[in-house]
């Protein structure tokens, strides 16, 4: 993969920010400091964090964005949630962005996964079958 624009957890969390985003224009004028900031600014650190991770050195830098990325997904999850319980969006027009988030988050665990056994190969797989660790 020659860019992070190529990546699907990239792709799915620019469609998260664009879902996002229709959402907070129909929040209303006095959350705007509050909960829609805070949206925008979490929905926008998720593939923001993918891109950023993707240009570093290591599988192992790469797994920490990731994870930062996953949190920030956690994080427009719970405000999502918390604005259907408060009465500001309804199930109907959250419903996208959340199937979105639960996409999104499966494609970030499979991926920092990958990640992980780049860093960490398999037992298995550094030592294999007949040899040993210890031979000279």
């Amino acid at each position: 993969m020659s860019s992070f624009r190529d990546l699907d957890v990239w792709q799915l969390g620019m469609d998260l920010v664009v879902e996002v985003y229709k959402l907070c224009k129909i929040l209303p004028p006095e959350e705007r400091f509050a909960l829609t900031d805070q949206l925008r600014r979490a929905v926008i650190s998720v593939p923001s964090n993918v891109a950023e991770g993707f240009s570093r050195n290591t599988p192992k830098e790469f797994r920490h964005f990731l994870q930062i990325a996953s949190g920030s997904r956690a994080e427009v999850q719970t405000q999502l949630l918390i604005a259907e319980r408060v009465g500001l969006l309804t199930r109907e027009q959250t419903k996208p962005a959340l199937l979105l988030t639960e996409r999104l988050g499966k494609a970030l665990h499979a991926l920092a996964e990958y990640q992980h056994n780049q860093t960490f190969p398999k037992r298995s797989d550094r030592h294999p079958k007949g040899s040993s660790r210890f031979s000279l």
